[in-house]
């Protein structure tokens, strides 16, 4: 059953690294390389949902989120909840 996206949302960067959930960072870790998380870290989506800006990673570990394409992020806007 493939997820209709109510909003596409473009993924900006960031000068600094976002503080993020040691949860979110761990739940990567055995897919993605370091350097691809740490990159990740300086990445962020304005979350609709939330109404500011929110970091990639978490964004990524929402249970509205549905994929990532060519810098733009896909989101049910169902709500924002952690996968974990």
């Amino acid at each position: 059953m493939s997820k209709e996206a109510k909003f596409i949302l473009r993924v900006e960067e960031a000068e600094r690294a976002f503080r993020v959930e040691k949860e979110a960072s761990e739940a990567l870790k055995g897919a993605i390389s370091r350097k691809m998380i740490s990159k990740m870290k300086k990445e962020y989506v304005e979350c609709p949902l939330l109404g500011k800006k929110v970091p990639f990673l978490k964004c990524f570990a929402c249970i509205s989120f549905i994929r990532r394409v060519k810098g733009h992020v896909h989101c049910t806007g169902e709500g924002f909840k952690l996968k974990f």
